[in-house]
């Protein structure tokens, strides 16, 4: 069994292959990220994470490293908004085509925030010319993460 410092599961996405057809989940949409998101998003990733699954750091520091980022774009994360206003859901993308983060809030969990997210991510990779994107993902993830992706068709690869 793995122990505690394993590290993270380097997977990967062809995006060569056809996309599904993906349809977002009743009672949500998609949002286009701006600078007044940040602190919800970042609270959303708390949550997120609070069980495991990943870290973030404290807002400030967070949003600064984030916003100073050379791969950042604001047009790479995604943001899924339910009909009462709330951020559920977060896909946070670099211009390298490696996805930083996801997270969907637990209310909202198996119902397609998360598909709906990577696929919209996907689709913009693919109008910018990548060929695959790629993520890092703990092994022990309590969300159960990797079957997840391995549902949307990503695969481990070598670190």
């Amino acid at each position: 069994m793995a122990g505690m410092d394993t590290p993270p599961l380097r997977m990967r996405n062809n995006l060569r292959h056809p996309l599904a057809p993906f349809h977002w989940p009743d009672r949500v949409r998609p949002l286009a990220f701006s600078p007044a998101h940040a602190a919800e998003v970042h609270a959303l990733l708390e949550l997120a994470y609070a069980n495991g699954g990943g870290t973030v750091a404290p807002f400030a520091q967070w949003w600064v490293a984030l916003s100073a980022d050379s791969e950042f774009d604001p047009a790479l994360c995604f943001l899924a908004q339910a009909d009462n206003g709330a951020i559920i859901g977060v896909a946070q993308c670099r211009t390298s085509a490696f996805v930083k983060d996801v997270a969907v809030h637990a209310d909202w969990r198996l119902r397609g925030v998360g598909a709906a997210l990577l696929l919209q991510a996907y689709q913009s990779f693919r109008d910018r010319g990548a060929t695959h994107m790629e993520l890092k993902v703990e092994w022990n993830n309590p969300s159960r993460a990797i079957v997840f992706y391995e549902k949307l068709g990503w695969m481990v690869v070598p670190d």
